[in-house]
């Protein structure tokens, strides 16, 4: 079946007031052969929630349309180049040891098809929500840190937690470089960089808002599988660690 090229626009929404802005939210809408993307196999729908009994193998995707978008205040991000950068890591690395980072997969429901939800820095890297752990924090209280800083009002969550699952795997950096594998290369005895990802299910509504020097998009996971040119390895192989989960698509 040949697919025609993905449709990618910006969302108007309403704020307080007859105010409008747009948001720094982008859909991804796929067509193929002029019909919505058709669900697979591993795809159900349903009018309720799943049984607790497979709540573990099973992840409730809600529409996007469930979902508020709106902006907030720029974020700084560092300006520097490449041996900037990997300089930056070694003295951090002499000092602290291992660079551990926690990345969320946050999925949501579009045209009865799973998308999702990147991050996208100057408008070419694509990343998934989350960053780098303070000293001593833990995984999940890093994540949702994190997701609260670049996804939520305010630091606490707009006074909604983040419901951070079991962690889905793990990429690693032999040395300083871009190159990340996921596994322990049998020759490498200390790693420089351990970057975990973890699945963050969604409640049936929530508010996303997002610093203006960033985009956030829903990408379907039939555009991003196998696309590491795009999404590079990490986000273009999540479609396999999810592979053996099923989605109940919950209608409204």
């Amino acid at each position: 079946m040949t697919q025609h090229p993905t449709r990618i626009y910006d969302l108007t929404v309403q704020v307080s007031g007859n105010a409008t802005f747009q948001t720094q939210t982008v859909i991804a809408e796929t067509k193929a052969m002029g019909d919505e993307v058709r669900s697979n196999g591993n795809v159900s729908q349903s009018s309720g929630n799943s049984d607790d009994q497979s709540h573990a193998t099973v992840i409730d995707i809600y529409s996007l349309s469930n979902y508020y978008f709106g902006s907030k205040e720029v974020i700084p991000f560092k300006d520097e180049t490449l041996a900037d950068r990997v300089q930056r890591m070694k003295s951090n690395y002499a000092a602290h040891g291992l660079r551990t980072c926690v990345q969320a997969v946050i999925l949501v429901e579009l045209f009865k098809h799973p998308h999702l939800l990147l991050l996208q820095v100057r408008n070419s890297i694509f990343k998934l929500p989350g960053g780098r752990l303070r000293l001593g924090e833990s995984d999940i209280d890093g994540l949702r840190r994190k997701l609260s800083r670049k996804l939520s009002a305010d630091e606490s969550g707009d006074g909604i937690g983040w419901e951070v699952g079991e962690c889905l795997g793990m990429w690693w950096k032999p040395d300083f470089e871009t190159l990340v594998y996921p596994y322990l290369p049998p020759n490498v005895k200390c790693p420089k960089e351990c970057t975990k990802l973890f699945l963050v299910r969604l409640p049936d509504s929530r508010k996303f808002i997002v610093p203006k020097n960033l985009k956030l998009l829903a990408v379907p996971l039939c555009q991003i599988h196998e696309n590491h040119k795009t999404y590079g390895p990490i986000i273009s192989g999540v479609p396999q660690l999810l592979s053996k989960f099923s989605f109940n698509i919950i209608e409204s």
